[in-house]
C-alpha cells in the first residue's frame, strides 16, 4: 500500500552522537564543512593491528549523559544511545509522561550490543574467576539493551523492539516505527547507534574483512574512488523522534520531513537464481511504497561501501534505476567510517537536515567517481540552489541486507 504525504509519519526530533561531532548542531555544522572524525584510535592500543584508524565519538564524558547509577550497568554504546535518545526528545519538545499510557514506544537498531562491556568481564573471568563477573554482564552485552534502557529512563511502556540487520539496521528500525505509528502509537524513538572500539571488538572487524589498511585518514576510506581500498570503522550514530504526523502538527511540533517509503531485499547466493546485489531492488520498493517514481528524487545518500566491487554494484544500481548520473549522490559517513546499526540512522539525519537546510552535504577524500561509477557524486563542498524535496536513503548490511528509506519534506 501507497503511503501519502498525508498519512507518512513525521520526524520532529533528531538526537546525534557522532564522530565528526556530539549533537545535532555540532555534526551538522562538520558536516558542511567537510570536517573527518576519522582518526588514529586512542580507545585502546591500536599498535599491534593492522588497522589502527576508527572514527571515534569525541568528548563524550559519560557522567555528562548517564546517571551514576546506570555508570556500572552500561556498555559506552548504551550511554551514547541515552544521550542520543534524550537529545531527540528534547529536540522534538516531546515530553511521553503527557501521553497515555503505553501510547510512546521505541525501536532502534543494534549489531553488537555491549562489547567493551563483555570483554571486560570475560577478562575477569578467566583472571579473577566467575564470582567477579558482574551480574549486569547478564544484559549489559545484549544488543537489545539500548532499546530496553531508552524505554525505562523515558517510561516509553508502548510496543518496542530491537533490530539486527547491521548497516541496515537503522532503517529498517525506523521503518518497524512507522508500522507502530500506523498502528495508533503516538510517538516511538528509533535510530541505531553501535560502538566496539575494544580489542575484542577489533578483532572481530578485522576477521570481518574489508577494513582498509591505508594509514592515511584522508585516503582509507574513498567511496566510489578508483584508488577505494576499503572501509574505517566507527561508533555512534542517531536517533529519531517518529510521531503521528497529524499529531505532530497539532501540537506546533517542527517537522523535519516525513517517512514516506520502505524497502527492503536480501542478496540471494552469488551465481543461483536471483543472487547478487538487490539493493536496487529494495531501492524500487520504497520508491514504490512511497508512492513516487525514480524522477521524483531529489538526491540519494549512498550505502557507499568503499570497496572497488561493492561501489560499482551500487552505482549500476542507481544508473539503472535513475540513469547514469541523473541524480545527485552523497555519502557523508565518508567523515565517520561506517557505523554498522548506527550507519544507516547517522544518514537519514543528514536526509532531513539536507531537505530541511535545502542542501547536499558534500562526500570527502573522493575527488570524483571511478569511470565505472556513473554516479553524480557531491564531493568537496556542499551542493546549494538546488530545490530538495524527497531524499532516497540506501544501506546494506553484512551478510546481505539491504534497506532504502524514502524521506520527504512536509507540505509548505
Amino acid at each position: 500500500m501507497s503511503t501519502t504525504a498525508a498519512t507518512a509519519p513525521a520526524v520532529t526530533g533528531i538526537g546525534v552522537a557522532a564522530p565528526n561531532g556530539l549533537g545535532l548542531k555540532a555534526w551538522w555544522a562538520a558536516v558542511l564543512r567537510g570536517e573527518s572524525g576519522i582518526r588514529p584510535l586512542t580507545r585502546f592500543d591500536a599498535s599491534p593491528y593492522p588497522v589502527r584508524l576508527a572514527g571515534e565519538v569525541p568528548g563524550f564524558v559519560d557522567e555528562d549523559h548517564v546517571p551514576s547509577r546506570l555508570l556500572q550497568q552500561t556498555d559506552r554504546v548504551t550511554r551514547l544511545s541515552l544521550a542520543a535518545a534524550k537529545e531527540a526528545l528534547d529536540d522534538a519538545g516531546a515530553d511521553p509522561a503527557d501521553l497515555p499510557d503505553y501510547a510512546a514506544g521505541v525501536v532502534t537498531a543494534n549489531s553488537a550490543g555491549g562489547f567493551e562491556f563483555g570483554q571486560r568481564e570475560l577478562e575477569a573471568l578467566w583472571s579473577r574467576g566467575g564470582r567477579h563477573v558482574s551480574a549486569y554482564q547478564s544484559f549489559a552485552w545484549f544488543y537489545a539493551v539500548n532499546s530496553g534502557q531508552i524505554s525505562i529512563r523515558h517510561g516509553l511502556r508502548g510496543a518496542s523492539g530491537v533490530i539486527v540487520t547491521e548497516q541496515a539496521g537503522g532503517l529498517d528500525a525506523t521503518a518497524h516505527a512507522r508500522r507502530q505509528i500506523r498502528k495508533g502509537a503516538h510517538l516511538v524513538v528509533t535510530g541505531g547507534i553501535d560502538s566496539s572500539l575494544c580489542p575484542w571488538g577489533w578483532a572481530a572487524h578485522l576477521a570481518g574483512g574489508g577494513l582498509s589498511t591505508e594509514p592515511d585518514p584522508a585516503r582509507a576510506y574513498l567511496p566510489f574512488d578508483p584508488d577505494a581500498s576499503g572501509y574505517v570503522v566507527g561508533e555512534g550514530g542517531a536517533h529519531l523522534v517518529l510521531e503521528d504526523a497529524a499529531r505532530a502538527r497539532e501540537r506546533g511540533a517542527r517537522i523535519y520531513g516525513l517517512v514516506a517509503g520502505h524497502g527492503a531485499a536480501f542478496d540471494g547466493p552469488a551465481g543461483g537464481a536471483g543472487g547478487g546485489c538487490r539493493l536496487g531492488a529494495a531501492a524500487g520498493a520504497a520508491l514504490a511504497d512511497a508512492g513516487i517514481g525514480p524522477g521524483d528524487v531529489d538526491v540519494v545518500f549512498a550505502d557507499a561501501a568503499g570497496e572497488r566491487a561493492a561501489d560499482r554494484l551500487e552505482a549500476e544500481a542507481l544508473a539503472e534505476l535513475f540513469g547514469p548520473r541523473a541524480v545527485p549522490v552523497t555519502a557523508p559517513k565518508s567523515m565517520t567510517g561506517r557505523l554498522a546499526a548506527g550507519g544507516s540512522a547517522l544518514d537519514l539525519a543528514a536526509a532531513l537536515m539536507a531537505l530541511h537546510e535545502q542542501v547536499v552535504p558534500p562526500t570527502t577524500g573522493t575527488s570524483a567517481p571511478a569511470d565505472d561509477c556513473p554516479v553524480d557524486l557531491v564531493t568537496g563542498t556542499p551542493r546549494t540552489g538546488l530545490r530538495l524535496r524527497t531524499a532516497l536513503v540506501l544501506a546494506r548490511g553484512r551478510g546481505g541486507f539491504n534497506s532504502a528509506v524514502v524521506v520527504r519534506a512536509p507540505a509548505a
